[in-house]
């Protein structure tokens, strides 16, 4: 079974309440166990990064042994800006920083009339779970927050006629391999205050397709949602955990 704990003094490191429910989704989710090979999946963003510092900061503290690496699949976009700067050169340091190992693997090549923002994701993720399948990890930790969650499931009713959206803890391989999602429970803004406190900072995205998504236009409808009424983030995430089948279709 999994544990967790909720760190004495997280105060001193996280606010209150943001430990509380990282912990809770830990728990709430058996996220860890004893003898975990955790691989950290790295974008350079913020999320991912924030994600780092958490499982960092639990690993110390937490009543189990778990082993964490980082991994970052460069697209390489990078390459195609005259005078940028190599990304995983500054993800590098940070992660470091951090005390844990980090490699970098080369992105499997997509054609240029194949590149979407779903087919680039996609083949991301195949990538990660062969990684992690072939050397031995139990689970993949990615840094996904509250709002993922809701923007994902708003995403999934509006473009793809159904209702779903990400896990925080999803068994793959018949139960060989998990993904989870420590984050799910906190909020993008309290993502951004961990990384701010402490010194982490996002590498620019140089996808050509970065600013131009579905989930973007999602995110701009959301935030007007959010305008006029407050409490619908809260209520809708509630209601992914409360479904009614009785009452669909």
């Amino acid at each position: 079974m999994g544990s967790y704990v909720v760190v004495k003094k997280a105060d001193q490191v996280l606010p209150g309440s943001v430990n509380k429910r990282i912990g809770q989704a830990m728990h709430d989710y058996s996220m860890l166990e004893e003898g975990d090979r955790v691989l950290l999946a790295i974008s350079g963003g913020v999320d991912s990064l924030a994600l780092a510092w958490i499982l960092k900061f639990w690993q110390a503290k937490a009543p189990i042994n778990y082993s964490l690496h980082a991994i970052t699949v460069d697209h390489e976009f990078w390459r195609q800006h005259e005078g940028a700067v190599e990304p995983m050169k500054s993800i590098g340091t940070q992660i470091e920083r951090l005390g844990m190992e980090y490699v970098i693997e080369r992105a499997w090549d997509i054609s240029e009339e194949d590149r979407t923002c779903y087919q680039c994701a996609r083949n991301r993720r195949s990538q990660l779970f062969d990684i992690a399948r072939q050397r031995g990890y139990t689970k993949v930790a990615l840094g996904h927050h509250k709002d993922d969650l809701v923007e994902t499931f708003f995403l999934n009713v509006l473009y793809s006629g159904n209702i779903s959206t990400m896990l925080p803890k999803q068994e793959l391989f018949e139960g060989n391999l998990s993904i989870i999602r420590p984050m799910a429970y906190i909020e993008k803004h309290e993502v951004i205050q961990i990384a701010e406190k402490h010194g982490l900072n996002p590498v620019e995205n140089l996808c050509p397709l970065a600013d131009d998504t579905r989930r973007e236009e999602v995110r701009t409808i959301l935030t007007d949602i959010y305008s006029r009424v407050p409490e619908a983030k809260r209520s809708v995430f509630a209601a992914l955990a409360n479904v009614r089948e009785g009452y669909m279709l």
